[in-house]
């Protein structure tokens, strides 16, 4: 027997009851909970309101920004009463949180402008609203539920914009099996769309990182009145620059709490071991603020070792805390922040070059200073030697293995150390020996910060979903065998094999790729290769579109400083750059220039600075297709090519391609692998990584080192399934759809999706495909499909097949999305749990100018030959998710082109847009003589509608004024006349909300 919602919600209000919070039954409405919100506010601010004050205080408050709620119910804030005196009060105890009344309301309603809202239950901070729990039956996908959240704060006069609900601070959803939670935000950060992953969105996890999923562990876990309180109040971080609230994941939490109780208890040094991608830098920064507030800590120095690195991690605390850090331009303002006393300077991001260079007496600044009787910069920093300093390390395994560690030791006597690092050194992997006595030692992560505080490695940032798997190819020339490990592969041909497969390892290049090189001549060598490769590809392919390439390495002498610090941690370029620097200079300037003329930019050698970071955004911000942009497909850069920069410290969601051809491994080979691995959604799978140098010796070494499991099992959490196991999957899958079919009484053909009878077999059927496409998107990306295996693909789902299931799929779902709108009760469950995950049937290369193209293609050529005919491209319009709100009008118009008829792809686009306007035309004036009104009025009503996206009811009303009906008529007489209007304008405003309009869809 199915467990009812009722059930569940009931055994949590117990639970929360244990947990002493305080059931209150009588919160239902507006009303009660604002008289209960004033009890707790007078209370906590000792104060008596009048009505008129109250009134005036619930308008100050209450907001429609969360932001500005999230930093109300943060902080202290002042109010003026009505003689004029100034109140200054806060909305809980911001001083102990603990101490705050924690209440549960459930079933609580308010209502929209249009509708009403009814919330599960709501968990209340000093009468404040700071929780809401949205629970589903057992087996339904929360992501209904969240899905249902995005609804409420869409609807026109929600009580999240109108409220108190404005000051909710996390969601929670749970089908009491499977428990989610997220931060509240406003709408450009909280979306639930096709497109992108709903992120984040958070699994509650114990400190060695298993999961908390059942409801009522996480209660226990979760929900502790304290608990809570210090989940609101420490882990969540406000994004200034951004205006966004940021919930901390559970393994931060532990870092953060690890760290500040070593600290409080003076337990010495420490580490913390959390994998590439997992958000170190939040960490370091929350660990930092809660220093900050600790008066027995004199600094808090977080130290980075890169110039960028300098840059980024002070860019991300601003982004956390607007102006929190101030930039160190050079050594000597380094020291007089260390030795001001304002709290400003509190906390202070720096190179481990410029510390360096301050606590080292001989060092030619400080010799500078003494011959001008001036005090050393180490002579002025001997004021901390007693004091109790802290330093966090980023990546502390390039930044602490040498002199320094010992040097900032000796200097600070009471300092405690702490140091950040995806990839550890262990005895294997560590290249520094430390000799004491006659005894010679391999130096490690742990011989220099004594313990290991928490770790979350990447098998479980993969298990999270945090990040993403890798498919790894060795790559083997056609009828040869694979490369000897270490050996190099002739480069022309390497450039063929990434020309070749490019496109299927970017899924069509939706997304970009990095070529890692052994040395400065080895990418200048490939650049050049690439460009002639591509020159005879064009050549003999007219219709190929070259690739975007560019190459970026540090230039040789006469840089700048930042340019010098940048290299640094560049052994390879550094050395590279001490032969021939006149030609690498001009092979650098070269490809420059060729990025200037490709992009439009003006980047010079001389200020490398500005082209390396312009590179780094235009990977990150490439997002296919680019629509928006001026130079359609010119603004995507597809391959950069790399020596050391690029391979550590950065990311990008849109990058999931690393060509290798260098020698690789132990965390080197970690850090460069996990370029590409940052999670987007399902068309990004894995990342893809292409080895060059047979090495996978190499690679099962690094993934067991840093697994701290075998390597078989490393192995299989790690790296995706090999193409068959894939393909086997595919055909089970493939073979339960054809199952489900035969089921319902029909075949296993697209043609027959249509006569599936009721909403529970169409369900069924868009769950099965579902499947059927997630594997084949999969499929799609593989580099090493054998010919016999992509035949066999074939085999099972036929190109022409395939799209003509994604066809039928989206025909469905978009039905069935629909159902999902209707009014709450009157909808089929199965339904209602459905998640269509349209992104998964979105082509990256198909796209409205694409389709024009080839529209244009079947007008300009004679009948039978064009590129494709009419039929396949109907077909491919028909299966892809970004026209399923116009397919219709596109396959129509597609129909009616005649061949050879000349039309051009301008005039095949004035064409479509005339075509969508007269049937939108025809269609209006259908409606307007039906009820006997003038087309023109008609018109006129729907084009007000459409230009202001609100539903005016009096607007309506004056629409059927000519008929002169009584009001029960003209009630009725509205109602029919919407039921055929609501379908014109959701498809004319093209997914687009249009207020009240939902309020006539749930009266239907």
């Amino acid at each position: 027997m199915q467990v009812r919602e009722s059930n569940i919600e009931q055994e949590l209000i117990a639970k929360l009851g244990d947990l002493k919070y305080e059931i209150r039954p009588d919160l239902r409405d507006r009303a009660a909970l604002e008289r209960n919100f004033r009890q707790h506010f007078e209370a906590l601010n000792k104060v008596k309101l009048t009505d008129g004050e109250f009134s005036r205080l619930l308008g100050e408050i209450v907001t429609a920004d969360v932001f500005t709620a999230a930093h109300t119910l943060r902080n202290r804030n002042a109010f003026t009463r009505d003689d004029g005196t100034p109140l200054n009060y806060t909305l809980v105890n911001i001083n102990d949180w603990c101490k705050n009344t924690f209440e549960v309301a459930n079933q609580f309603r308010i209502n929209t402008d249009y509708s009403y809202h009814q919330y599960d239950v709501l968990l209340l901070i000093n009468g404040v609203p700071a929780v809401q729990i949205e629970l589903k039956t057992l087996g339904i996908n929360p992501r209904r539920a969240i899905q249902q959240i995005v609804e409420y704060k869409n609807d026109p006069g929600n009580g999240y914009t109108r409220t108190l609900l404005c000051f909710i601070q996390l969601f929670i959803v749970s089908n009491r099996d499977a428990t989610y939670y997220f931060a509240n935000n406003n709408a450009r950060h909280f979306a639930f769309n096709a497109d992108e992953r709903f992120l984040p969105i958070y699994q509650y996890a114990a400190p060695d990182n298993s999961k908390i999923s059942g409801l009522d562990a996480f209660a226990d876990a979760f929900l502790p009145k304290c608990t809570l309180g210090q989940m609101i109040s420490k882990y969540m971080v406000l994004v200034a620059s951004e205006q966004k609230l940021l919930m901390m994941r559970p393994y931060q939490i532990y870092a953060v709490k690890n760290i500040v109780e070593c600290i409080d208890k003076n337990l010495g040094n420490g580490y913390v071991w959390h994998t590439t991608g997992s958000g170190k830098t939040l960490t370091s920064f929350k660990a930092s603020t809660l220093l900050k507030a600790n008066p027995a800590i004199e600094k808090c120095l977080f130290v980075v070792d890169r110039k960028d690195l300098d840059r980024q991690t002070r860019e991300e605390f601003n982004r956390f805390q607007e102006g929190c850090v101030e930039e160190n331009t050079n050594t000597g303002t380094l020291v007089r922040r260390m030795l001001s006393d304002a709290a400003a300077d509190k906390v202070i991001v720096c190179t481990i070059q410029k510390l360096g260079l301050a606590l080292d007496g001989g060092s030619t600044r400080n010799q500078s200073r003494e011959k001008r009787g001036l005090a050393t910069h180490a002579e002025q920093l001997e004021a901390l030697c007693d004091k109790r300093m802290v330093f966090i390390f980023d990546e502390c395994h390039r930044s602490q293995f040498g002199d320094n560690h010992q040097a900032i030791r000796d200097f600070f006597p009471k300092a405690q150390l702490f140091g950040f690092t995806g990839t550890p050194i262990f005895e294997p992997n560590s290249r520094y020996k430390r000799i004491e006595g006659d005894e010679q030692t391999l130096k490690t992560t742990e011989d220099l910060f004594q313990q290991s505080l928490h770790e979350y490695t990447i098998t479980h940032a993969i298990e999270d979903r945090n990040v993403l798997r890798f498919h790894v190819e060795y790559y083997k020339p056609d009828g040869k065998q694979a490369p000897k490990p270490g050996e190099t592969l002739a480069k022309r041909a390497v450039v063929d094999a990434i020309l070749a497969k490019h496109d299927a390892a970017t899924g069509g290049r939706r997304f970009n790729a990095i070529l890692a090189t052994s040395s400065i001549n080895d990418a200048i060598e490939y650049y050049e290769l690439f460009k002639t490769a591509q020159a005879h590809k064009q050549q003999a392919e007219p219709g190929w579109q070259s690739l975007n390439i560019a190459a970026v390495f540090s230039p040789p002498s006469d840089v700048s400083a930042d340019v010098r610090q940048l290299q640094e941690d560049l052994p390879q370029e550094q050395a590279d750059n001490k032969k021939n620097p006149e030609e690498k200079k001009a092979a650098l300037s070269a490809i420059i220039a060729d990025y200037n003329a490709a992009f439009g930019s003006n980047h010079r050698i001389e200020e490398f600075d500005g082209y390396y970071q312009d590179v780094q955004q235009r990977i990150k911000g490439q997002q296919f297709p680019n629509a928006d942009l001026p130079k359609k497909g010119r603004e995507k850069l597809d391959i950069v090519i790399v020596v050391d920069m690029l391979l550590t410290g950065f990311d990008s969601k849109y990058l999931n391609t690393l060509y290798v051809d260098k020698n690789l491994k132990h965390h080197g080979l970690i850090q460069a692998f996990s370029r590409t691995n940052r999670v987007l959604n399902d068309t990004k799978p894995y990342g893809n990584i292409l080895d060059f140098r047979g090495q996978k010796d190499s690679v099962d070494a690094a993934i067991a080192l840093f697994s701290g499991v075998t390597v078989e099992k490393a192995r299989t959490i790690w790296l995706v399934d090999t193409a068959p196991v894939v393909i086997e999957k595919l055909k089970e899958a493939r073979d339960q759809l054809d199952r489900f079919m035969a089921s319902q009484g029909v075949s296993g053909t697209p043609d027959d999706i249509a006569n599936l009878k009721g909403d529970a077999a169409r369900a069924g059927f868009v769950e099965r495909f579902k499947q059927v496409q997630k594997l084949a998107v999969q499929l799609g990306q593989y580099t090493d499909l054998t010919l016999e295996q992509a035949q066999e693909i074939e085999q099972v789902l036929p190109r022409d097949e395939l799209n003509a299931f994604r066809g039928a799929y989206l025909e469905t779902a978009q039905r069935l999305r629909a159902q999902q709108a209707t009014p709450s009760g009157r909808k089929d469950e199965v339904v209602d749990q459905l998640d269509f995950e349209f992104v998964l049937f979105a082509s990256a290369t198909i796209d409205y100018d694409y389709i024009m193209k080839l529209a244009a293609d079947i007008s300009l050529q004679p009948a039978g030959k064009a590129s494709m005919s009419r039929e396949q491209l109907i077909g491919l319009i028909a299966g892809d998710a970004k026209f399923i709100d116009e397919r219709e009008e596109i396959s129509e118009y597609v129909r009616g082109l005649k061949a050879g008829a000349g039309l051009d792809e301008a005039a095949i686009r004035a064409g479509y847009e005339a075509f969508k306007q007269d049937k939108a035309a025809r269609a209006l004036a259908v409606v307007a003589d039906t009820y006997g009104l003038p087309v023109a009025r008609m018109q006129a009503f729907v084009e007000a509608v459409l230009a202001r996206r609100i539903l005016d009811g009096e607007a309506l009303t004056e629409l059927l004024a000519p008929l002169e009906l009584g009001w029960k008529a003209r009630a009725q007489k509205e109602e029919t006349l919407m039921g055929e209007l609501i379908p014109l304008l959701r498809k004319r405003a093209g997914g687009r909300e249009i207020a009240g309009l939902k309020a006539w869809e749930e009266e239907r």
